[in-house]
């Protein structure tokens, strides 16, 4: 978006640029390391130091840290893993399920936390790396171990029971969802609501700022206070989010294992 020129009474005042996506394209801080780089590394050793002090002496009685320990693996195992893979061949894929779901809810909830203020998988790259080089290898591979290549592509591909002439249209449409559109989809979801909620927050804050600083007139005060009200509130509703896209990018991540592992299509 280009610069708005906001005028009152025919006199031009201070132009306005409102936030875009090139806000979203942070400097190098030293070398070729962006604060995305840095926060994706900072998320890694929170979610680990976190685990490993909280189950390090377990008690029968939880502390709170191990009380939240405990709950978020058992989310993860029993309310996403087991309810996606199956009670069969779930356990194996734990780690992974929790991994996915911690990894993302930390650098997502980054975005509302004061110094930090940014959701690293609103940078494309992130979510694109965790569907391609993750979930991806990860879900493709156990099928073809469990059906053979030609057992797993019938069974990814060949719905079973569909009239002979509609393979010719559905089998395509299937290899296009599960090879190529499953993994971009999945990435697109939580970089698209990080984005957005983020540049949201912005521009509530930023045009606030503006009325109340530099914008003439009388109105512009009261209007900056409504605008700095909704920043806190789109906070709040980008909490919200932030969890949510964690968890479905979890549950979609063991959803395809699931189907890959599954004997019916």
């Amino acid at each position: 978006m280009g610069a708005l020129v906001v005028t009152e009474g025919g006199s031009a005042l201070t132009a306005f640029t409102p936030p875009g996506a090139g806000d979203f394209d942070l400097p190098p801080i030293f070398g070729g390391v962006t604060k995305p780089m840095i926060l994706v590394v900072l998320s890694v050793i929170i979610i680990a130091a976190y685990f490993l002090i909280s189950s390090r002496k377990l008690k029968i009685v939880p502390s709170k840290g191990q009380f939240a320990a405990e709950y978020i693996y058992d989310f993860a195992r029993n309310g996403i893993a087991r309810e996606q893979i199956g009670s069969k061949d779930f356990k194996p894929y734990i780690p992974l399920v929790l991994s996915l779901f911690s990894f993302v809810l930390v650098n997502n909830v980054f975005g509302i936390i004061p110094i930090l203020q940014f959701p690293t998988l609103a940078h494309i790259g992130y979510p694109i790396a965790l569907s391609l080089l993750v979930v991806y290898p990860v879900y493709h591979f156990v099928g073809f171990k469990r059906h053979g290549f030609v057992g797993y592509l019938k069974h990814a591909t060949v719905p079973p029971g569909a009239p002979l002439a509609i393979y010719f249209l559905l089998t395509p449409i299937e290899f296009l969802q599960k090879f190529v559109l499953n993994p971009i989809t999945l990435a697109i979801r939580v970089f698209a609501a990080m984005f957005a909620g983020h540049l949201i927050i912005l521009v509530f804050t930023i045009g606030g700022e503006y009325l109340l600083t530099q914008a003439g007139g009388v109105i512009s005060k009261p209007v900056s206070v409504v605008s700095f009200l909704f920043a806190i509130l789109m906070i709040f509703v980008e909490a919200l989010i932030q969890v949510v896209q964690a968890y479905v990018f979890a549950v979609l991540s063991a959803n395809y294992i699931g189907a890959a592992l599954a004997e019916d299509h």
